[in-house]
């Protein structure tokens, strides 16, 4: 299984938001290009960016430019999402150079979209499916709709999409463990490759998506546990790799 160190993108700088609200904001470093390449440097094999400012419909230039530096920097995958709503951000993102393209609102708003998108660049697009009580969050998590997940996730795979990032917002940056119920059904119901993500609170969180596997899930978002000091991404990385405690 593979740990995805998180770096949330906002005004330039590395933060956390609790739960995805903008004004319960941390910041962790002004400079997110020094956390990126600690991570890389750390062990990390891929990174997971979002764009906090396009999520929040904010001006992003400097989080873009952030962006930009840390995949100059960095030599390691990136799956970069937040606030991309268009056929135009895609391929921006994709000649910077990020490896997957997370997809959110315009999976539900615009599927027509989603589909062209899919049909353009295949296995670089992911869908980032948010969710609170089941129900599907839409624009920055500001919004909640009537949608259920697994519906969701079904319909997603079914137009082609290769891998979800299931988020339970409601754990999200709550350090209260991962919602592993929901994540498998997610899994379950779509049949696709799955990154389980929000809530990480310790080391048993690890070995527990762990054994979601068998259903697909293959990979693991943590941020604020790292942020934290709760372990460390070198103790992260081989829980994923052992499975069990010792």
């Amino acid at each position: 299984m593979i740990i995805i160190p998180a770096i949330d993108l906002r005004g330039g700088r590395c933060v956390r938001l609790t739960q995805g609200q903008a004004t319960a904001e941390t910041v962790y470093s002004q400079n997110p290009v020094v956390v990126a390449k600690r991570w890389c440097d750390e062990g990390a094999e891929m990174l997971h960016i979002v764009n906090l400012d396009a999520a929040l419909s904010n001006d992003d230039e400097r989080t873009l430019k952030a962006l930009e530096r840390i995949l100059y920097e960095v030599n390691i995958p990136v799956q970069f999402g937040g606030g991309v709503r268009s056929l135009d951000d895609v391929r921006r993102l994709d000649e910077l150079g990020a490896t997957r393209i997370v997809i959110g609102t315009t999976a539900i708003e615009n599927p027509v979209l989603l589909s062209h998108i899919i049909d353009e660049f295949g296995s670089t697009i992911v869908v980032g499916i948010d969710a609170r009580d089941g129900k599907v969050a839409l624009r920055g998590w500001e919004k909640i709709s009537n949608i259920e997940a697994v519906d969701l996730a079904l319909k997603v795979s079914e137009m082609g999409v290769e891998r979800i990032v299931y988020t339970d917002i409601s754990r999200d940056g709550m350090l209260s463990g991962i919602n592993l119920e929901a994540t498998r059904q997610i899994a379950e119901t779509s049949g696709v490759k799955v990154t389980a993500s929000g809530g990480v609170a310790s080391l048993d969180d690890i070995y527990a998506v762990k054994e979601l596997e068998q259903y697909g899930v293959d990979s693991l978002i943590i941020g604020k546990a790292l942020y934290e000091g709760v372990f460390t991404l070198e103790e992260a990385l081989d829980a994923a790799d052992s499975g069990e405690e010792e």
